[in-house]
């Protein structure tokens, strides 16, 4: 029979770890997806000098487990002296800034795919339109490619942020007391495992207001999308 004392027991801890869960999730969301739009122009790009390097990044941190970028950057970088004796060690030296990073550093990867993808989706006929108004480059991808990639690939994206949420708990193996964090931390005193039962419906819960956030998102911009 579940415990459910525990949760009035320990109900402020797993409140202060979804707390962080979600300001994990929300600021690596949005520094991802501003690293994510250059790569994925320069991945989309002909010239070997931009899409070489986007390519090279994208394919490191899609072909690598996030859990190991979290210790190289964690546990890794903090064995040069270089890093510790630098500027940086306030910010590498701390779990959650770590923590941070990698999340950003990894779903940038991601999301940069999903909007290549969403620009190879656009029809031609549209960007030569474009072109035959005499639109520059910059006022191309400005006004005609950026915002229809997205559209495209907003539900794509809409997944990618869902896998971030679930993946952040990850960042509890790099002592960062998010919900996964106090959840283990919890169950270290009492050894109930009803704990992991909590914490899996709260994830639940996230996930589905997640959803339901970005479907509606999804049903306002594309309203007056048209199909081709």
């Amino acid at each position: 029979m579940p415990d459910f004392s525990l949760i009035t027991q320990y109900g402020d801890r797993f409140w202060d770890g979804t707390l962080i869960t979600l300001k994990l999730v929300f600021l690596s969301s949005v520094l991802g997806l501003m690293i994510a739009l250059p790569l994925a122009l320069a991945r989309s790009s002909n010239k070997r000098r931009f899409w070489i390097p986007a390519y090279s990044y994208i394919y490191f941190f899609r072909g690598t487990p996030l859990l190991i970028q979290l210790f190289i950057l964690y546990y890794g970088l903090g064995q040069f002296p270089v890093i510790t004796d630098s500027f940086l060690w306030p910010v590498l030296g701390d779990a959650e800034w770590c923590g941070l990073i990698g999340l950003t550093l990894n779903t940038a990867a991601y999301t940069a795919e999903i909007l290549r993808g969403g620009i190879r989706a656009i029809p031609r006929g549209e960007v030569e339109a474009a072109k035959a108004f005499g639109m520059s480059w910059a006022m191309l991808q400005r006004r005609i490619i950026l915002p229809r990639a997205l559209r495209i690939a907003w539900p794509a994206y809409g997944n990618e942020v869902v896998l971030l949420l679930k993946g952040s708990a990850l960042v509890s193996t790099i002592t960062v007391w998010d919900l996964m964090g106090e959840t283990r931390s919890v169950f270290s005193r009492t050894y109930a495992l009803e704990i992991f039962l909590y914490a899996a419906i709260i994830y639940f819960l996230l996930t589905f207001i997640l959803t339901r956030i970005f479907n509606q998102i999804e049903k306002r911009i594309n309203r007056y999308l048209v199909c081709y």
